[in-house]
């Protein structure tokens, strides 16, 4: 299992809000997490999918284009992927799991 830390930049906007552009996103985020190919978590500056990767890659081009859709000419796409293949339990919740027990200490 994969995770990725996303951002989606549109560019050229009428407005310096993208907040909109976030929620459309979320929508289709909400729509493969319902068919069982991803998790994932909004942050206050980018979004958290977790899935096996040709998964995440797939949604990943889906959430570029949908801003495009929004009569969008320029989009700007931060990805950032975290797989570890030595072990199968790599998910946000261990890794957050794995740190709050260095915390405790």
């Amino acid at each position: 299992m994969a995770i990725a830390d996303i951002t989606i930049i549109p560019i050229g906007t009428a407005s310096p809000s993208v907040s909109k552009y976030v929620a459309d996103i979320q929508r289709v985020l909400e729509a493969r997490a319902g068919e069982g190919l991803i998790t994932y978590e909004l942050a206050p500056m980018s979004t958290l999918i977790e899935g096996e990767l040709t998964d995440l890659f797939k949604v990943i081009q889906e959430l570029h284009e949908s801003v495009f859709s929004e009569d969008i000419k320029r989009v700007a796409t931060n990805i950032r992927i975290d797989e570890r293949r030595d072990r199968n339990d790599h998910s946000m919740q261990n890794k957050l799991a794995s740190v709050k027990k260095h915390l405790s200490k």
